[in-house]
């Protein structure tokens, strides 16, 4: 479960595997002699749902692995104590050029990123509108490149099942009118 950890990063003594801190509990790597625990929580990352004036969503291709050449929303890994709702106007204008601003938070959703299903993700997604003064988008980053889609139009082809999820979730609430 946790072969690619063999060694303590603080004092470079071999890991253990046990459960902790009861039988009950999940595996966890830990090292017996400084006491470190590798929990191997959840990555959080943050994105947008950005929906234009004509009520077109806003997707990217990925230009990088995992899932390089499928559609994604724009988003990204936080950065150490980085609150999400920055994380994602980061991460927005880093991949889209856009200048964006929330209009409510979508919801969260749990996923695993790439083929390791040791690499558990928590996304926060935000529906979000793009600022008048943002000019057009432009694939940066990540993205090779971006798209406009309809809710009827959106591809198949998702990078990630928390896309495939938020994109619901915004579907519905655009059909009820909620956000």
């Amino acid at each position: 479960m946790f072969g690619h950890y063999q060694f303590c990063p603080r004092c470079r003594a071999e890991l253990s595997t046990r459960r902790f801190p009861s039988d009950t509990d999940a595996e966890r790597r830990m090292c017996d002699s400084c006491g470190f625990i590798y929990w191997n929580n959840s990555r959080p990352t943050a994105g947008g749902v950005v929906e234009d004036s004509q009520g077109r969503v806003l997707l990217g291709r990925r230009g990088i692995a995992p899932s390089k050449g499928l559609w994604d929303l724009p988003g990204g890994f936080l950065e150490p104590g980085e609150h999400p709702e920055a994380g994602f106007v980061r991460e927005l204008l880093e991949e889209t050029g856009l200048h964006v601003e929330p209009i409510a938070l979508l919801g969260f959703y749990m996923d695993q990123y790439g083929d390791d299903p040791n690499e558990h993700t928590l996304n926060i997604f935000y529906w979000c509108r793009v600022l008048e003064t943002s000019g057009e988008a432009l694939a940066s980053d990540d993205m090779a490149e971006l798209g406009w889609f309809a809710p009827g139009d959106i591809p198949s082809d998702l990078a990630f099942q928390n896309v495939v999820d938020a994109l619901a979730d915004w579907k519905a609430k655009k059909r009820y009118g909620t956000s």
